[in-house]
């Protein structure tokens, strides 16, 4: 069945501005703590209680088999303005915990957009997943360096602004999908909730090492793009000559090329498949965890191109692995496989985000981001037994 060429755009410009909430408290947070006079120290942790949030929105909705029982448009609509009267909130909190309070409820409806987001993809592509699923990913890649875009103009811009701008940009969004983009023709819905059903999945072979190949990618990504902009600072505060370095400006750009990554990915994935793909992105990526503490001493004009780089890497993978996700069982349960995978996954980001943040605290060197590079190591193995795994997406489902 042949698909209306504006509905993918259409998706993919909708799960930029939804998800352009996700790190929007990052990029004012030195506003927000100076206001409520709290150290800027507390990243990880306003980091940590978005993830907390969708992964607790994502076991939700896996659970109770939410996107595979209803409308995923209107699932993502009905978050998006939720998930954007959230993100609002974060003018008027008054101390740490409503901030975080404030993160945690937009992490919570997140869940309803960025898995939900992937899932009215999958109903709308029997074929060519990995390409469709770039541009998706790379949407989110976009939504989630946006906000750094906006705090670059900061001079200009109240940071209130920048929270209002991000929160009607989500709403936006949903209500895009909600009016232009009807449920996909490849969209099969079960009637029941089965509350064990998404840790049966795991019975599947072929789900759970792509799952697993998923989860070490997810290890080294968030990590990473949490951490951008203070591996920028560390470099300007080690060469006196970059100074004028826009610690914002070029947080977005390092992070922002990652959507080339998964739009030139989904094009590869077409003639090399989702594994050979996911494969090379796992490697390059890890290579660039080893060298990270190297390229911080040379030169900006070598150490921004490393960075650009490593900013498309880590995140090429990502689309493939959801392709092979959602690739390796039946249509009818697509959406509870993706929410119950990101619940991991997300959950596996938080460990690696306080591991980097407790290490940091006891050690002064940079050696300590070699930890990042244990996903890509795991990832490959996973990749490589998925590899020889014949496709039977009928395993115990």
């Amino acid at each position: 069945m042949r698909v209306k060429g504006y509905i993918l755009p259409i998706i993919v410009l909708s799960q930029f501005a939804g998800t352009s909430t996700w790190f929007a408290g990052n990029a004012v947070l030195k506003d927000i703590t100076g206001a409520l006079n709290i150290s800027v120290d507390v990243l990880p942790h306003v980091v940590s209680a978005v993830q907390l949030g969708f992964i607790s929105g994502t076991l939700l909705f896996s659970i109770f088999t939410i996107t595979d029982r209803f409308s995923p448009s209107r699932i993502f609509f009905v978050c998006s303005i939720l998930g954007a009267l959230s993100n609002l909130s974060l003018i008027w909190v008054c101390n740490l915990m409503t901030l975080l309070t404030s993160r945690y409820i937009t992490g919570f409806f997140l869940a309803g957009i960025y898995p939900v987001g992937m899932k009215i993809a999958a109903d709308y592509h029997n074929e060519g997943l990995g390409k469709a699923l770039g541009y998706l990913v790379g949407a989110l890649v976009l939504g989630t360096a946006f906000p750094h875009l906006l705090n670059a103009t900061k001079a200009a811009l109240n940071w209130h602004y920048v929270i209002i701008c991000v929160s009607a940009l989500s709403g936006l969004g949903g209500a895009i999908i909600l009016f232009a983009v009807p449920d996909g023709p490849y969209r099969t819905r079960i009637s029941k909730p089965d509350f064990l059903h998404a840790f049966k999945l795991f019975r599947n072979r072929e789900f759970r090492l792509a799952a697993f190949g998923y989860f070490g990618h997810m290890w080294e990504l968030y990590t990473f793009w949490t951490l951008v902009p203070s591996l920028i600072a560390s470099f300007v505060s080690r060469h006196a000559s970059g100074h004028d370095i826009n610690t914002s400006l070029v947080s977005f750009f390092v992070i922002a090329t990652g959507s080339a990554g998964c739009i030139i990915g989904g094009y590869i994935s077409l003639k090399k498949g989702n594994i050979m793909t996911a494969s090379i992105a796992l490697l390059s990526s890890g290579i660039c965890c080893v060298l990270l503490p190297f390229a911080l001493a040379l030169p900006f004009a070598i150490f921004l191109p490393f960075m650009l780089v490593w900013g498309v890497t880590v995140v090429a993978d990502s689309p493939q692995f959801t392709s092979l996700v959602a690739q390796s069982v039946e249509p009818s349960v697509r959406g509870t496989a993706l929410t119950i995978v990101n619940s991991i996954g997300f959950a596996i980001t938080v460990v690696s985000m306080q591991l980097v943040a407790m290490l940091q605290a006891i050690m002064d060197t940079n050696y300590i981001y070699w930890v990042l590079a244990i996903g890509p190591m795991l990832g490959l193995i996973s990749i490589y037994c998925k590899a020889l795994v014949p496709r039977n997406i009928s395993q115990d489902q």
